[in-house]
């Protein structure tokens, strides 16, 4: 694992700030593998055959985007010739930026090397360095592993522990958030009802989400005003996180801070705070536009906003979501006006880092209208991502199977939602809803005053199991058996205590068409004993017959733990 970052001295435009590029023993040519996709199917991931020539990803919204995850692969294109040694390993770079990127794989014909690149976006951004001045490029991670099937855990390691504030539960909770049960109709004794039905569940915190600040009845209106809606809240928050504590849980809040509807009181005081380009009318995007960060007022204002909402309140969550891309950015006449994604970027990092310093209780979420904002940075600075506004199971599955390929379940924030989805619509049991959820940080999303006291009581159930299970699930080395897309689909986790004590492995199962197989699992030492049950499965029964799924917890998805008993 390396680190490089450059320091540019110039007294001239800078067009392209790359950090270090690594050049690494592949070649000729490579296969590439990338993380592609759209919102709502972030994470695909995608293998491009280069034999020569340039690869190139990125993003120009200003955001990490979901389009792609700054992260790419490269392998031989040839993996079963003969043993080369490490010429045949398999590497992977990462760029720890979430402003606009780029990222280029160079394969240079008949050798025996490939250059992997990454920086800043240098095609719609310029970095004008004053006489004396500086620029520090981002920060560029690379991993090697001897297999393609190694590279996930190889990255969920190095995360874990470099990135990672820590392991604690108080920071990876069970979290439930009240938006698909209410939207923008937000009542002070709904959510108190809502809240008592979680606590019954066995959640950790309660989380209101957007529609609880002044004007905010739609997306239309509101975005801007940081305060509380009195006719929501007669009495402030107060009452109802009092109502929340007393109950047990946590209380966590959604906030955006950096945008603006146009209906809004922070707009028609400061239309000069917003991103423009040139003289083109401004355009809305979910009926809002994009505050300048670059500008210090704007950052000193989001800064004030969030320290009046967590000063004298016990919020200890924040969900900090961004719903729109930067289609618009720039600032007409300012000197450095086209550093704006590169001043955007760096805004957002001291805001986090305040909330982080100020505020160290706080578990911080990171969104941008679901993955748009998940690099190895955002990870750096935040506690959980929402990696996919798409919360329907197969669907979120495939998004979760894409996203553990780079990045650490001990973020991987996911919901059991009611069905039917917007875009995901076959149905599936609630414990499949709840086991794909718990594939990561588990939360609840449905509307718990319509369940019924059978899926009431199974979400007990499962909620009390992961709680159980979450340090293996966050901290366990993960293994992914089959495909999301057919037949059965297994994800392994196994964690062994540093000191060598117990050894536990999850396994959570979903089939699709009613396929029911035995999964072989590699790499165990010694007997377990199937949590439940009286089976005890040798490492070499494991490793060749295979584990039964039996099915038990539903018909379409199923939870195994196996214990070491010796």
């Amino acid at each position: 694992m390396g680190a490089d970052r450059q320091h540019l001295h110039r007294s001239d435009p800078a067009h392209r700030a790359f950090g270090g590029s690594w050049e690494l023993p592949v070649g000729p040519g490579a296969r590439v593998g990338v993380l592609a996709g759209a919102w709502s199917r972030e994470f695909t991931p995608v293998t491009v055959d280069l034999p020569a020539g340039t690869f190139a990803i990125g993003s120009r919204t200003g955001l990490t985007s979901h389009l792609y995850a700054p992260v790419v692969s490269v392998r031989p294109r040839e993996p079963d010739a003969p043993d080369g040694g490490i010429i045949h390993a398999t590497f992977s770079v990462a760029l720890a930026w979430s402003g606009s990127w780029s990222m280029t794989v160079d394969a240079v014909p008949f050798r025996d090397r490939v250059r992997v690149g990454a920086g800043v976006d240098d095609e719609t951004g310029v970095v004008e360095l004053e006489p004396g001045a500086s620029f520090t490029t981002p920060r560029t991670y690379a991993i090697r592993a001897a297999e393609p099937a190694d590279l996930p855990g190889a990255w969920h390691g190095f995360q874990r522990t470099v990135l990672r504030r820590d392991a604690a539960a108080h920071h990876h909770p069970v979290v439930y958030n009240s938006w698909y049960a209410t939207t923008f109709d937000v009542r002070a004794d709904h959510q108190l009802a809502l809240a008592r039905r979680a606590a019954d569940l066995g959640a950790e915190v309660f989380v209101v989400d957007d529609g609880w600040f002044r004007g905010r009845t739609s997306d239309a209106a509101g975005l801007g005003d940081w305060d509380v809606d009195p006719a929501k809240f007669p009495d402030g928050l107060g009452p109802l996180i009092d109502g929340v504590r007393d109950l047990g849980m946590r209380f966590g809040i959604w906030v955006e801070p950096e945008c603006v509807n146009p209906d809004s009181d922070l707009f028609r005081a400061h239309p000069d705070w917003v991103y423009r380009a040139g003289e083109r009318p401004l355009v809305t995007v979910r009926n809002q536009h994009v505050l300048d960060l670059g500008r210090p007022e704007v950052e000193a204002f989001v800064a004030d906003m969030l320290r009046r909402l967590l000063t004298g309140r016990d919020i200890t969550y924040l969900k900090w979501d961004m719903n729109r891309p930067v289609g618009d950015g720039g600032r007409p006449g300012e000197p450095h006006g086209l550093e704006w994604s590169i001043q955007h970027a760096r805004a957002y990092y001291r805001l986090l880092d305040l909330v982080r310093s100020e505020f160290p209780a706080v578990t911080l979420e990171a969104c941008a209208s679901g993955g748009g904002r998940v690099d190895t940075e955002v990870l750096a600075r935040s506690d959980v991502v929402w990696a996919s506004d798409e919360t329907g199971p197969r669907d979120r599955l495939a998004i979760q199977h894409g996203f553990l390929s780079a990045y650490s379940a001990s973020w991987m924030a996911s919901w059991a939602t009611d069905e039917p989805d917007r875009l995901d619509t076959e149905p599936t049991s609630l414990a499949f809803r709840f086991l794909v959820a718990m594939c990561g940080v588990l939360g609840v999303g449905g509307d718990l005053g319509a369940w019924s006291p059978a899926d009431l009581a199974t979400a007990r159930d499962l909620v009390g199991a992961y709680r159980g299970l979450r340090p293996v699930i966050l901290d366990g080395d993960v293994t992914r058996h089959g495909s999301p897309a057919v037949g059965q689909y297994v994800v392994q986790y196994r964690r062994t205590e540093p000191d060598g004590g117990a050894d536990t492995v999850v396994l959570l199962a979903f089939s699709r068409g009613g396929v029911r197989e035995h999964v072989r699992l590699a790499g165990l030492d010694g007997s377990y004993r199937v949590r439940g049950s009286d089976a005890i499965v040798s490492a070499a029964d494991a490793a060749g017959a295979g584990i039964e799924i039996g099915y038990r917890v539903a018909p379409d998805a199923d939870l195994v733990v196996l214990d070491r008993v010796g």
